[in-house]
This record gives C-alpha cells, sequence and structure tokens, in this order.
C-alpha cells in the first residue's frame, strides 16, 4: 500500500509537470522576453530542467528544545548537529511576464537530525565512551514556486511545498576507544507523518547557456510525529546547481 501511495505521488507530480507545460505553451507567445527564453527557444519560454546539490537538514521545535535543555544539564555531553544530505529531481519553468515564472517540480530530498552524546563522568573519560543517533529520513518533494527576476538572471523564488516521506531509519552508533562498539538501523518510518507540508524560499542566477546556481530554505510547517508524542518540524538549508533545457 506505501509502494502504490509514492507511485501515485510519482504519477501526480509527473502529470503536474507535463500537463502545466502542455497548458502553459498557448498563453507563452506573448511573453518572448522573460527572462528564461532565448532566441531559439521553440516553446517561447517553457523550459524544461534538472536539478541536484546539497542539503544540510535539521529538526526544530519543542523537541529540540528539549534536547537542547538536556545538552545544558549534561554540561555540553549531547550535542545537535545538523544532517548533511543531497537533493535530485527535476522542475519546468513557465513564465508569466518578462519577470516572472511559475515553476512546479519533483525531486528526492534527504532530511534528518543527529544527536551525540558522550558518558558525562570524568573517571571514565579515558574510555572515550560515545553514542550517536542518526535519524535518516528520505522524502519526495512537491514544490510550486513562484520566481521573481530583479536583473535578466538574478531572482528570488518562494512558494508552498508538499513532502511525502518514502524512507525513515534511525542509526545508532556507540564507540569505545575510538573503535566501533555497535552498529543498528531502525526502521522508524511509521512513527512519523507521511506528508509534511512547508513553504521554500531563496535566491538563484540564471545564466544564459542553462546553467544555474541557487541556495534556498525549506521551513516545515507540519509536525513530523503522527502520534502526537513529540513536536519537531524538518529544516533545509540548501545549494543547488540546475540546467534548463
Amino acid at each position: 500500500m506505501k509502494t502504490n501511495r509514492a507511485a501515485t505521488l510519482f504519477a501526480f507530480a509527473s502529470a503536474l509537470l507535463l500537463g502545466s507545460a502542455t497548458a502553459a505553451q498557448a498563453q507563452v507567445r506573448s511573453y518572448s522576453n522573460a527572462p528564461t527564453a532565448t532566441a531559439g527557444n521553440k516553446t517561447d519560454g517553457v523550459r524544461f530542467g534538472i536539478r541536484a546539490g546539497l542539503n544540510v537538514a535539521d529538526w526544530s521545535g519543542d523537541a529540540v528544545e528539549s534536547v537542547q535543555s538536556l545538552t545544558d544539564l549534561a554540561n555540553g555531553a549531547i550535542t545537535k548537529q545538523q544532517r548533511p544530505g543531497f537533493h535530485a529531481g527535476a522542475y519546468v519553468s513557465l513564465p508569466l511576464g518578462p519577470r516572472f515564472t511559475i515553476e512546479p517540480g519533483v525531486q528526492y530530498s534527504e532530511k534528518g537530525v543527529i544527536v551525540s552524546g558522550r558518558v558525562p563522568m570524568e573517571q571514565f573519560d579515558f574510555l572515550n565512551a560515545k553514542a550517536t543517533g542518526t535519524a535518516r529520513m528520505g522524502y519526495i518533494d512537491v514544490p510550486v514556486l513562484a520566481k521573481a527576476y530583479l536583473t535578466r538572471g538574478l531572482y528570488l523564488y518562494a512558494g508552498p511545498q508538499a513532502s511525502y516521506l518514502v524512507s525513515g531509519k534511525a542509526r545508532v552508533e556507540a564507540s569505545v576507544l575510538g573503535f566501533d562498539a555497535y552498529q543498528q538501523d531502525f526502521d522508524v518510518r511509521q512513527y512519523f507523518r507521511e506528508l509534511d507540508f512547508g513553504v521554500s524560499g531563496g535566491a538563484g542566477y540564471q545564466f544564459g547557456n542553462g546553467l544555474g546556481l541557487s541556495a534556498g530554505y525549506d521551513y516545515g510547517l507540519s509536525s513530523l510525529d503522527k502520534n502526537n508524542r513529540f513536536d519537531a518540524q524538518n529544516r533545509v538549508i540548501k545549494a543547488s546547481l540546475n540546467f534548463s533545457f
């Protein structure tokens, strides 16, 4: 059933990309001066593209504040870290005028958080005993972004984003004297909400040859725990490289 839901979301996102482009092509001929258009562009500004880049993910909310309070009580024995990851996907740019475009897309994105700890007792410092817990969450993001061009290449973007959880793993690792003593992965997907809603915003630059660079921030609005045992939301800093055809 969960596999069918993921497949349904992929199909919906693909239909959104293709259907939006088809509907828009009949309307964009009067916008041939859009910043993303080129003289040889046969679709008069409607362009498909691919995007990939790096994520720096974190969680925010009451659950994270509890961890930070525990960090203070443990004199730094417990720390919270951002989790590195990646994102990759496709999009279509639909011009709405000389300086505006709508850009629906679909992409896979890694999110989560890392919590590390050590034994906070001086008599055991010689053991250098540490433990790390990593939430490794994989989502399919479906953003619908509005882009406003400040110059021909420089733009700002913002818009809503729906995300579907396709994988959720918790990795627990322990080490003593610098040697790995324990490592185990747990499937925690069933404890998290399948759908996450948020907003995304940032800035970028699109070159005339199709290449582009952007940086942005995803701000989750939904609580991640479906049983309401803790309150936490996704936060993701993104740096991307894209190419428009």
